[in-house]
């Protein structure tokens, strides 16, 4: 009875399909937010230069590395976080990643913010910004189908 009622008051004690709710959705934002901040990196790029075969150039690189990235990092890295989850045997609401990878997230959306602040005014940087954020967004995008293989 005392174990039954503790695992009640666990307030953060979750079901493994919540976490993997969870982990789908960081992923689908990171899409989304990405997506955006590469439009509006490479709309300001269009404003600097009319050479628009630099900026489609720069998307079609963008979608290649990120297929690139999905194939050989984003894909095994999904499916071990999902295999994880499955492993878990009283899986916590804050378990949906490992923490090393709340860390290297913090640490990448800084990065990618001050990238973004510096390469304002200047084309090539602001591809090569736009070219980095969207190649992310698209190995996300690209891996995203395991959630729902997994679900």
């Amino acid at each position: 009875m005392i174990k039954t009622q503790s695992r009640v008051n666990d307030w953060s004690a979750v079901e493994k399909s919540t976490l993997k709710i969870l982990a789908a959705t960081t992923w689908y934002t990171g899409v989304a937010v990405l997506i955006l901040k590469s439009a509006l990196l490479l709309k300001e790029a269009s404003q600097l230069s009319f050479e628009t075969h630099w900026i489609t150039g720069s998307v079609v690189l963008a979608i290649l590395l990120g297929a690139v990235k999905a194939k050989y990092i984003f894909i095994n890295s999904c499916r071990k976080n999902l295999i994880r989850i499955e492993q878990l045997n009283k899986p916590k609401i804050w378990q949906f990643f490992r923490p090393t990878f709340f860390l290297f997230l913090v640490l990448m959306i800084t990065a990618g913010a001050k990238l973004s602040s510096l390469a304002h005014g200047d084309f090539i940087f602001l591809l090569s910004v736009a070219v980095v954020d969207l190649s992310i967004a698209s190995a996300l995008l690209f891996s995203s189908y395991l959630f729902i293989s997994h679900s």
